[in-house]
This record gives structure tokens, C-alpha cells and sequence, in this order.
């Protein structure tokens, strides 16, 4: 499923290669794309977060030296934990749409999702200090 997405955002469909408008996304193509592209964005601001939580952990850890496994590993393990689970999620839960051309879009509209929610988790987690 995965690769397919891939696929599909790196083909060289003409709508991928002009700018999509997604304030007026008409056909299933734009709008895949679009939602794509949302979750996209997601991602690079679930990375921002990431850093900035891997900040305060580590913070933590120089305050309380050799604690094992340290925070800095837990909260690693934690997010190499929560992207197979979210990205599993998504597949499962776009299969209302399962061999149809909403497929995709719903699996890039979870994945928005649930990457903006995780986002901010990681976000309260770092600007705890």
C-alpha cells in the first residue's frame, strides 16, 4: 500500500506536475494529491516536534545521570514504535474505501491525522522543562 502511495505521488501524472489548487480540489486525483501533500506538512511538523522533545529528554537525562534505559532511548523507542502502528492504522482504516479510488486519500488523510495528534504530544513533551 505504501509503495503504491509512493507510486502515485512520484508518477508523472500531469496534476502532480502543474500546482494543485486544493482550495478547489475536483477530482479524486487533486484531491489524493492534496491530502498528500497535507500529510506531507504533517510530517515535516512531527519531525520539528521530535527534535524539540529530543531536546527535553535529553535534559532530563543530564539531570539524572544514569538512568537506564535512558529517556532520550525511550522516547526513540516510543516514536520507532508509533510510526509502524500509525502508518498499520491507516492501511486498515482505509480499506472502507478498499479497490476504490478514495483508497489513498483516506489512508493520507489518517495519516495526516494521526501525525498532527502525535505532533502535539511531542510538542507538550518538549516544552515540559
Amino acid at each position: 500500500m505504501r509503495l503504491f502511495c509512493a507510486a502515485l505521488i512520484a508518477s508523472p501524472l500531469p496534476v502532480f506536475a502543474q500546482a494543485l489548487n486544493c482550495s478547489s480540489a475536483q477530482t479524486q486525483v487533486e484531491m489524493t494529491g492534496c491530502a498528500a501533500r497535507a500529510y506531507e506538512a504533517a510530517d515535516g511538523d512531527l519531525n520539528d516536534a521530535y527534535k524539540l522533545a529530543r531536546s527535553a529528554v535529553r535534559s532530563w537525562d543530564a539531570a539524572q545521570p544514569g538512568l537506564e534505559p535512558s529517556n532520550e532511548v525511550m522516547l526513540r523507542d516510543a516514536q520507532r514504535a508509533w510510526l509502524p502502528f500509525r502508518d498499520k492504522a491507516c492501511a486498515a482504516e482505509s480499506t472502507m474505501a478498499r479497490g476504490g479510488s478514495m483508497q489513498n486519500m483516506i489512508y493520507y488523510i489518517c495519516l495526516e491525522r494521526l501525525t498532527r495528534q502525535r505532533t502535539e504530544d511531542l510538542r507538550i513533551m518538549g516544552e515540559v522543562n
